[in-house]
């Protein structure tokens, strides 16, 4: 796919042009992408019979443990790999081009929050910190420098000094953006509750073994309470993804116009699940075109016909790791 087709993927205005797009890069990766062909071949899937969206195959996430899954020969600019625990095997994303994802969570925030040097923002990520190769970290590090706010930046375990920012952000009023993983911002919550008035507060999901596991409106609520806010907002992303949802409250995602979010029968995968029926989450990610743009997720979730969905748990025995989201 050349550099017009990559802007494409960013400026895609309408359904038919993403079902468009969607075809078009099947094609590619059916082509260029021997794990993926192999997939589908098993499943008699090609694209000589696959004329719409819906018949598309969706590679399980588990190949990203096993193979790697590329839709190119060049050398990778990166290698994102997923957050687990030491008898796990990690998932291992090979990014050909960091400038595509660049530009897919820029113009993925920008779509949702506005223009990202309207905000300060903290980030809150100590169990990413403290390992290489994420993608969370890289995108939330770019996000920071591209706020050009002079107090943005990382916070490990300095939770006294991130209350102090936060004050003071206050007291300027200037438009604040807290993301942090689940457990860390617990324990922010515990040891330094505070009103904030100005400052969003997103969570990745994930307690990353450090606490007990909490379904999302039991942490919500929690952090409504000590911070004084009636929303909390959280990200939807994973290692093997290269966009993001963002949810403003109420567990409701929205995805940029080059993602959506499709639901699978739990019982029968290569089947689709209705609008408001529990199913596995199958992600179109577009932005993914040199690796794949197709992939069935462990995750459950709802969709909706306004094009936003609901992230419930996983599926049982699905190892938690990643930004996953709460468990049932």
């Amino acid at each position: 796919m050349d550099s017009v087709d990559i802007q494409h993927i960013f400026s895609i205005t309408s359904q038919a042009e993403f079902e468009e797009l969607a075809l078009r890069i099947f094609q590619f990766q059916f082509d260029f992408n021997a794990v993926y062909q192999s997939y589908c071949q098993h499943l008699n899937k090609t694209p000589a019979n696959v004329s719409n969206v819906t018949e598309i195959p969706f590679l399980p996430i588990s190949f990203f443990k096993t193979h790697q899954v590329v839709s190119s020969q060049k050398k990778p600019e990166a290698i994102f790999e997923s957050s687990g625990t030491t008898s796990n095997t990690t998932s291992r994303h090979f990014v050909t081009e960091l400038d595509i994802y660049q530009q897919s969570f820029r113009k993925g925030f920008a779509s949702i929050y506005g223009a990202i040097s309207d905000y300060c923002i903290l980030a809150l990520l100590p169990s990413y910190l403290e390992r290489e190769g994420s993608s969370l970290v890289y995108m939330v590090n770019d996000l920071i420098s591209q706020s050009k706010h002079p107090k943005s930046g990382f916070y490990l375990n300095n939770l006294k000094v991130l209350q102090e920012t936060l004050l003071i952000l206050e007291t300027q009023k200037t438009k604040t953006l807290l993301i942090g993983v689940s457990f860390a911002l617990l324990d922010l919550a515990e040891q330094f509750p505070m009103p904030l008035e100005h400052t969003i507060i997103m969570e990745t999901g994930g307690m990353k073994g450090r606490r007990k596991e909490l379904i999302r409106e039991e942490l919500h609520s929690i952090l409504k309470k000590a911070f004084g806010i009636s929303k909390i907002h959280s990200e939807y992303g994973m290692t093997e993804l290269l966009s993001q949802g963002y949810s403003q409250g109420e567990g409701l995602f929205k995805c940029p116009p080059w993602m959506k979010i499709i639901t699978r029968d739990t019982e029968d995968p290569l089947t689709l699940q209705a609008y408001g029926k529990t199913g596995g989450v199958n992600v179109i990610d577009l932005a993914n075109i040199y690796s794949c743009a197709f992939i069935a997720t462990q995750d459950l979730g709802k969709t909706f016909p306004d094009g936003t969905f609901e992230v419930l748990g996983r599926f049982d025995h699905s190892d938690v790791r990643g930004c996953n989201l709460m468990a049932l």
